[in-house]
Protein backbone atom coordinates (compact mmCIF):
# COMPACT_ATOMS: atom_id res chain seq x y z
CA UNK A 1 0.00 0.00 0.00
CA UNK A 2 1.44 3.39 -1.05
CA UNK A 3 1.79 6.55 1.20
CA UNK A 4 -0.08 9.58 0.21
CA UNK A 5 1.59 12.26 1.69
CA UNK A 6 -0.48 15.67 1.93
CA UNK A 7 1.07 19.07 0.71
CA UNK A 8 1.92 20.22 4.30
CA UNK A 9 3.62 17.25 5.10
CA UNK A 10 5.89 17.30 1.35
CA UNK A 11 6.61 20.81 2.75
CA UNK A 12 8.15 19.66 5.94
CA UNK A 13 9.95 16.68 4.89
CA UNK A 14 11.75 18.77 1.78
CA UNK A 15 12.66 22.10 4.83
CA UNK A 16 14.03 18.96 6.63
CA UNK A 17 16.14 17.96 3.89
CA UNK A 18 17.28 21.34 3.05
CA UNK A 19 18.57 22.09 6.67
CA UNK A 20 20.50 18.66 6.47
CA UNK A 21 22.00 19.86 4.06
CA UNK A 22 23.21 22.92 5.05
CA UNK A 23 24.14 21.38 8.58
CA UNK A 24 26.75 18.99 6.95
CA UNK A 25 29.46 21.66 5.33
CA UNK A 26 29.10 23.23 8.96
CA UNK A 27 29.71 20.52 10.65
CA UNK A 28 32.72 19.76 9.14
CA UNK A 29 34.10 22.89 8.78
CA UNK A 30 33.62 22.73 12.99
CA UNK A 31 36.05 19.24 12.87
CA UNK A 32 38.35 21.23 10.70
CA UNK A 33 38.94 23.79 13.22
CA UNK A 34 38.15 21.78 16.64
CA UNK A 35 41.79 20.10 14.85
CA UNK A 36 43.50 22.97 14.44
CA UNK A 37 42.81 23.98 17.81
CA UNK A 38 44.12 21.06 18.92
CA UNK A 39 46.87 20.50 17.15
CA UNK A 40 47.98 24.06 18.26
CA UNK A 41 47.34 23.71 22.04
CA UNK A 42 49.54 20.21 21.63
CA UNK A 43 52.09 21.15 19.21
CA UNK A 44 55.97 20.72 20.07
CA UNK A 45 57.26 24.89 19.88
CA UNK A 46 56.38 27.65 21.92
CA UNK A 47 55.56 31.26 21.93
CA UNK A 48 59.28 31.65 22.18
CA UNK A 49 60.32 29.43 19.21
CA UNK A 50 61.75 26.73 21.64
CA UNK A 51 60.80 23.03 20.97
CA UNK A 52 58.39 22.21 24.26
CA UNK A 53 59.76 19.25 26.36
CA UNK A 54 60.07 17.16 29.87
CA UNK A 55 63.08 18.52 31.00
CA UNK A 56 65.33 17.40 33.74
CA UNK A 57 67.83 19.71 34.86
CA UNK A 58 70.88 18.55 37.42
CA UNK A 59 71.44 21.45 39.88
CA UNK A 60 73.50 22.49 42.63
CA UNK A 61 71.90 22.36 46.17
CA UNK A 62 72.72 26.10 46.80
CA UNK A 63 70.41 26.85 43.64
CA UNK A 64 67.36 25.42 45.15
CA UNK A 65 65.09 28.38 46.02
CA UNK A 66 66.11 30.29 42.70
CA UNK A 67 65.93 27.79 40.59
CA UNK A 68 62.21 26.83 41.95
CA UNK A 69 61.38 30.38 40.70
CA UNK A 70 63.23 30.15 37.35
CA UNK A 71 61.78 26.92 36.44
CA UNK A 72 58.65 28.61 37.02
CA UNK A 73 59.13 31.80 35.13
CA UNK A 74 60.41 28.98 32.14
CA UNK A 75 57.65 27.15 32.04
CA UNK A 76 55.07 30.21 32.14
CA UNK A 77 57.16 31.64 28.93
CA UNK A 78 57.72 28.51 27.28
CA UNK A 79 54.00 26.67 27.34
CA UNK A 80 54.14 22.35 26.73
CA UNK A 81 57.95 22.71 28.80
CA UNK A 82 58.20 21.12 32.07
CA UNK A 83 61.72 21.68 33.71
CA UNK A 84 62.26 18.50 36.76
CA UNK A 85 65.26 19.52 38.97
CA UNK A 86 67.49 17.57 41.45
CA UNK A 87 69.32 19.43 43.25
CA UNK A 88 72.68 17.85 45.16
CA UNK A 89 76.26 18.88 45.72
CA UNK A 90 78.34 19.38 42.66
CA UNK A 91 80.53 16.47 43.32
CA UNK A 92 77.07 14.22 43.22
CA UNK A 93 75.61 15.34 40.39
CA UNK A 94 78.72 15.00 38.62
CA UNK A 95 78.89 11.73 39.66
CA UNK A 96 75.39 11.19 38.14
CA UNK A 97 76.73 12.71 34.51
CA UNK A 98 79.96 10.63 34.36
CA UNK A 99 77.75 7.45 35.13
CA UNK A 100 74.97 7.98 32.19
CA UNK A 101 72.28 9.15 34.13
CA UNK A 102 69.71 10.35 32.04
CA UNK A 103 69.50 14.13 32.15
CA UNK A 104 69.41 17.46 29.86
CA UNK A 105 71.42 20.30 31.42
CA UNK A 106 73.94 20.56 34.79
CA UNK A 107 74.47 23.47 36.81
CA UNK A 108 77.41 23.46 39.06
CA UNK A 109 78.52 25.35 41.78
CA UNK A 110 81.81 25.65 40.49
CA UNK A 111 83.67 25.53 37.29
CA UNK A 112 86.13 22.44 38.37
CA UNK A 113 83.36 20.15 38.82
CA UNK A 114 81.84 20.81 35.63
CA UNK A 115 85.38 20.43 33.92
CA UNK A 116 85.29 16.83 35.17
CA UNK A 117 82.45 15.77 33.08
CA UNK A 118 83.90 18.33 29.97
CA UNK A 119 83.61 15.27 27.56
CA UNK A 120 79.46 14.41 28.26
CA UNK A 121 78.58 18.21 28.23
CA UNK A 122 78.73 21.23 25.59
CA UNK A 123 80.13 24.14 26.48
CA UNK A 124 79.51 25.74 29.77
CA UNK A 125 78.63 29.46 30.23
CA UNK A 126 78.91 30.85 34.02
CA UNK A 127 75.25 31.95 34.71
CA UNK A 128 76.13 33.84 38.56
CA UNK A 129 78.39 34.30 41.14
CA UNK A 130 77.94 33.97 44.69
CA UNK A 131 80.00 34.08 47.99
CA UNK A 132 80.59 32.89 51.54
CA UNK A 133 79.61 33.95 54.85
CA UNK A 134 79.19 32.61 58.31
CA UNK A 135 75.93 31.62 59.25
CA UNK A 136 74.71 31.72 62.86
CA UNK A 137 71.73 31.10 65.17
CA UNK A 138 69.13 33.75 65.37
CA UNK A 139 70.31 36.44 67.48
CA UNK A 140 73.74 35.43 67.27
CA UNK A 141 73.77 34.08 70.95
CA UNK A 142 77.61 33.29 70.33
CA UNK A 143 78.93 37.01 69.02
CA UNK A 144 80.80 35.44 65.97
CA UNK A 145 81.83 38.21 64.32
CA UNK A 146 85.08 37.44 62.27
CA UNK A 147 86.59 34.16 60.58
CA UNK A 148 89.09 34.16 63.42
CA UNK A 149 86.04 33.31 65.98
CA UNK A 150 85.48 30.11 64.22
CA UNK A 151 88.70 28.53 65.72
CA UNK A 152 86.94 28.61 69.22
CA UNK A 153 87.17 25.21 70.35
CA UNK A 154 83.75 25.86 72.76
CA UNK A 155 82.07 26.55 69.17
CA UNK A 156 80.23 24.02 67.44
CA UNK A 157 80.93 25.05 64.05
CA UNK A 158 79.85 22.66 60.93
CA UNK A 159 81.60 22.69 56.91
CA UNK A 160 80.69 21.13 53.79
CA UNK A 161 82.89 18.28 53.42
CA UNK A 162 86.33 19.14 51.14
CA UNK A 163 85.23 17.53 48.19
CA UNK A 164 81.76 19.54 47.94
CA UNK A 165 82.20 23.44 46.29
CA UNK A 166 80.90 25.16 49.87
CA UNK A 167 84.06 23.14 51.28
CA UNK A 168 86.38 23.95 48.93
CA UNK A 169 85.48 27.91 49.26
CA UNK A 170 85.64 27.57 52.97
CA UNK A 171 89.36 25.90 52.75
CA UNK A 172 90.14 28.03 51.06
CA UNK A 173 89.41 31.28 52.95
CA UNK A 174 90.11 29.60 56.28
CA UNK A 175 93.35 28.45 55.07
CA UNK A 176 94.52 31.85 53.65
CA UNK A 177 93.84 33.39 57.27
CA UNK A 178 95.78 30.43 59.04
CA UNK A 179 92.57 29.60 60.37
CA UNK A 180 91.79 26.08 61.81
CA UNK A 181 88.51 24.97 62.71
CA UNK A 182 87.37 21.71 63.93
CA UNK A 183 84.32 21.02 62.57
CA UNK A 184 81.96 18.56 64.30
CA UNK A 185 80.58 17.69 61.21
CA UNK A 186 81.11 17.89 57.26
CA UNK A 187 78.29 17.89 55.70
CA UNK A 188 77.44 16.61 51.68
CA UNK A 189 76.24 20.33 50.32
CA UNK A 190 75.61 23.51 51.61
CA UNK A 191 71.80 23.04 52.36
CA UNK A 192 72.81 20.49 54.88
CA UNK A 193 75.64 23.01 56.35
CA UNK A 194 72.57 25.73 56.48
CA UNK A 195 69.92 23.42 57.88
CA UNK A 196 72.64 21.97 60.99
CA UNK A 197 72.73 25.76 62.20
CA UNK A 198 69.20 26.64 61.73
CA UNK A 199 68.03 23.42 63.77
CA UNK A 200 70.40 24.87 66.76
CA UNK A 201 72.52 21.26 65.96
CA UNK A 202 75.22 23.79 65.15
CA UNK A 203 76.52 27.30 66.74
CA UNK A 204 77.56 28.85 63.33
CA UNK A 205 78.41 27.43 59.89
CA UNK A 206 80.05 28.55 56.40
CA UNK A 207 77.39 28.74 53.34
CA UNK A 208 76.94 30.91 50.50
CA UNK A 209 75.43 34.61 50.80
CA UNK A 210 71.80 33.65 49.19
CA UNK A 211 71.54 30.48 51.59
CA UNK A 212 71.53 32.55 54.43
CA UNK A 213 69.60 35.13 52.93
CA UNK A 214 66.64 32.03 51.75
CA UNK A 215 66.90 31.44 56.04
CA UNK A 216 67.18 34.81 57.51
CA UNK A 217 63.80 34.57 59.58
CA UNK A 218 66.10 31.58 60.93
CA UNK A 219 69.79 32.23 61.08
CA UNK A 220 72.21 35.39 61.19
CA UNK A 221 74.91 36.46 58.65
CA UNK A 222 78.05 37.47 59.43
CA UNK A 223 79.56 38.98 56.13
CA UNK A 224 83.28 38.23 55.40
CA UNK A 225 85.74 40.97 54.10
CA UNK A 226 86.05 40.54 49.80
CA UNK A 227 89.95 40.12 50.92
CA UNK A 228 89.42 37.40 52.82
CA UNK A 229 86.48 35.87 51.07
CA UNK A 230 86.43 33.56 47.57
CA UNK A 231 83.79 33.99 44.67
CA UNK A 232 82.42 30.93 43.56
CA UNK A 233 81.06 30.38 39.92
CA UNK A 234 78.71 28.55 38.88
CA UNK A 235 78.58 27.43 35.28
CA UNK A 236 75.68 25.61 33.52
CA UNK A 237 75.89 23.30 29.92
CA UNK A 238 73.40 20.97 28.34
CA UNK A 239 74.60 17.21 28.57
CA UNK A 240 75.27 15.74 24.96
CA UNK A 241 73.50 12.37 25.62
CA UNK A 242 70.22 14.39 25.96
CA UNK A 243 67.44 13.23 24.01
CA UNK A 244 65.91 17.01 24.22
CA UNK A 245 68.96 19.03 22.82
CA UNK A 246 67.31 21.67 21.39
CA UNK A 247 65.12 22.36 24.80
CA UNK A 248 67.89 22.22 27.32
CA UNK A 249 70.02 24.51 24.66
CA UNK A 250 67.38 27.32 24.94
CA UNK A 251 67.12 26.41 28.60
CA UNK A 252 70.64 27.13 29.26
CA UNK A 253 70.73 30.45 27.32
CA UNK A 254 67.68 31.37 28.84
CA UNK A 255 69.19 31.56 32.27
CA UNK A 256 71.76 34.69 30.80
CA UNK A 257 68.88 36.11 29.48
CA UNK A 258 67.81 39.44 31.22
CA UNK A 259 64.22 37.63 32.80
CA UNK A 260 66.42 35.06 34.38
CA UNK A 261 69.28 37.30 35.62
CA UNK A 262 66.89 39.20 37.70
CA UNK A 263 65.26 36.19 38.92
CA UNK A 264 68.65 35.25 40.46
CA UNK A 265 70.53 38.84 41.54
CA UNK A 266 67.14 39.09 43.27
CA UNK A 267 67.69 35.92 45.31
CA UNK A 268 71.45 37.70 46.38
CA UNK A 269 73.49 36.27 43.48
CA UNK A 270 75.97 38.20 41.58
CA UNK A 271 76.55 38.84 37.73
CA UNK A 272 77.99 36.48 35.94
Amino acid sequence: MSLIRTPAARRTAAAAALTAALLVPLAACGNDDTKKETAGSTGSGSASGAPAARLTVLAAASLTDVFRTAGAAYERSHPGTKITFSFAGSQELVAQVAQGSPADALVTADTKSMAKVKADTGTPTVIARNRLVIATGEGNPFKVDELKDLADTELKVVLAAPEVPAGKYSKKVLDAQKITVKAVSQEPNVRAVLSKVELGEADAGLVYRTDAESAKDKVDTVEIPDAQNAIAEYPAATIKDSENAEAAAAFVTWLSSPEAQKILQDAGFQKP
